[in-house]
């Protein structure tokens, strides 16, 4: 391990120019490395066929409110559509709505329907049609915060195509939950295998551990996808896919890491960066010894060096958290939260000895093995929290372990992981942490957090509401709820000849723009 650190860090020391994520900025930097998407003065060209890379498998169901994995929500993000969707500025925009208005008293949402949507099967959006979305979506949605933003619609109805909708309670993040009922025909039941929605690419087939196939609609209601058709084709592991991309077999591959593009870039590819708009941490069960002790998770934040760890594993790209709020959320992302705990390995003994932990103590970092950015953090705080007494041990998991056993069932002490946003709410990052939460999976218990999230999920005053958000986790950065990393820099390789890839402030994977362009 001491080794691949040093190799690490002597490639960061020969790296002649520092690329740097900002994925609020537009650039064309150094080798080919931009942050929004790629920059041509090829003309577009309409049709053509792209073949995706991924390395992980969607879930087992297809289904838009049965999605568990965020890798299933990016790549079906093509296919499903809402009344309202985020942009790539991260607003909330008209989709099959027209156009949405909401009551002075926040109580009562209007939505006029757009003319002429249909769904993929060729027929008509009807009112019916998105009562019975949200009915259903109500009913099954495996997502415990869109069932509870859902739980308050007192009354849906229709006069005509405009849809009403009116809440029990004013909820503020309304609108963003709205975008997560994704509209589906009613008299349609097999979404789980064959989905049919409304988004500018739909569904041809699917071979689990192998492909997914969409092909461009036609008959979109909006701008039209270039491509005819997108495969989405899956690797089963890491190595896999390296092995596509040396052989061009791929046109195009997400999420990779630093090391992966130093491999593949150049050639037939170029590169893109962004941040993966995710909360990178140490993630500790506050429920189990020694992590129950908040100087002991204080300790630990103070012998994490966070500097070194991005420069070790990515060369200095991605961007330094502090709390569980990512950088695109921008008015709720405190940077000053980034240095809290500054790198003091003295002070790091020194709340050992006062948590009773002088000689220090074993513990084990639960890893799913196919996140290979996750598992490099990982060796990485092995080395780290060895210098304060702390003796760590990873174990690698395959996902489907993890997510059962690690992430549903608690069984764990501490894991490497990133939780993402579903919607451009705060709260879809900082009610997780609420005791009561079913995703509260390191078991914090704050009351005081508690408190102030009550409060911030009711008030219908914007900057009330951002004030408590910045509150909420600072509470956690104070309490060491667990020990805050990054939002890892978003690397991906597209063909030279390919064109029109935007990163969003959401995790999603939106092809519709991407085209092929013409030489000039």
């Amino acid at each position: 391990m001491k080794k691949r650190i040093f190799a690490l860090f002597l490639s960061a020391l020969l790296l002649t120019t520092v690329l740097c994520a900002c994925g609020d900025e537009k650039s064309e930097e150094a080798g080919g490395i931009g942050s929004n998407g790629t920059s041509s003065s090829g003309e577009p060209v309409t049709g053509g066929e792209l073949v995706v890379g991924i390395s992980q498998d969607l879930g087992d169901s297809l289904d838009p409110y049965q999605m568990t994995a965020a890798g299933t929500r990016e790549v079906l993000f093509n296919v499903y559509e809402g009344l309202v969707k985020p942009n790539v500025s991260g607003e909330y925009v008209p989709a099959v709505a027209s156009d949405s208005t909401v009551s002075e008293d926040g109580l009562t949402y209007t939505f006029p329907l757009r003319e002429g949507v249909l769904f993929h099967n060729g027929e008509a959006v009807t009112a019916e049609d998105v009562i019975y979305s949200f009915e259903t979506c109500a009913e099954t949605t495996v997502d415990t915060a869109l069932a509870a933003a859902l739980s308050s619609v007192e009354d849906i109805s229709a006069e005509g195509s405009t849809v009403t909708i009116t809440l029990s309670e004013a909820n503020p993040d309304f609108l963003s939950y709205v975008g997560m009922v994704y509209i589906v025909p009613a008299a349609y039941d097999q979404q789980d295998t064959a989905p049919v929605g409304t988004g500018p690419f739909q569904f041809v087939s699917r071979s689990v551990q192998e492909n997914l196939v969409l092909e461009k609609f036609g008959d979109y209601w909006g701008e039209k996808a270039y491509l005819d058709q997108v495969t989405f084709k899956i690797y089963e592991d890491a190595n896999a896919l390296m092995s596509a991309l040396s052989a061009e077999s791929v046109d195009m591959a997400f999420h990779l890491t630093i090391d992966q593009v130093n491999t593949v870039s150049g050639g037939a590819y170029k590169t893109l960066e962004g941040t993966m708009n995710l909360v990178q941490a140490l993630y500790l069960n506050n429920d189990v010894e020694p992590f129950d002790n908040e100087k002991v998770r204080q300790a630990m934040c103070y012998a994490v060096n966070v500097e070194e760890i991005l420069n070790l594993t990515g060369e200095g790209h991605g961007k330094k958290l502090g709390s569980s709020i990512y950088p695109a959320f921008t008015k709720y992302f405190d940077e000053s939260l980034s240095d809290y705990y500054t790198y003091d390995v003295e002070k790091a003994k020194q709340l050992l000895k006062e948590a009773g932990y002088e000689d220090g103590f074993s513990m084990t970092i639960t890893v799913p093995s196919n996140y290979t950015p996750h598992m490099n953090v990982a060796e990485v705080l092995v080395e780290q929290l060895a210098q304060v007494g702390i003796t760590a041990t990873i174990n690698p998991v395959e996902w489907e372990t993890w997510l059962s056993e690690t992430y549903m069932g608690r069984d764990f002490e501490s894991t490497v992981v990133g939780f993402d946003a579903a919607t451009l709410s705060a709260g879809a990052l900082l009610n997780r942490w609420m005791s009561d939460n079913e995703n509260n999976m390191i078991n914090y218990d704050n009351p005081e957090y508690d408190a102030i999230m009550e409060k911030a999920n009711t008030t219908t005053d914007d900057a009330e509401q951002t004030e408590l958000y910045k509150q909420a986790a600072k509470l956690l950065t104070e309490t060491a709820a667990n020990v805050y990393i990054q939002d890892l820099a978003d690397f991906v390789l597209i063909k030279s000849d390919l064109d029109g890839y935007q990163f969003y402030p959401l995790y999603v994977m939106d092809l519709s723009t991407v085209h092929y362009v013409q030489s000039v």
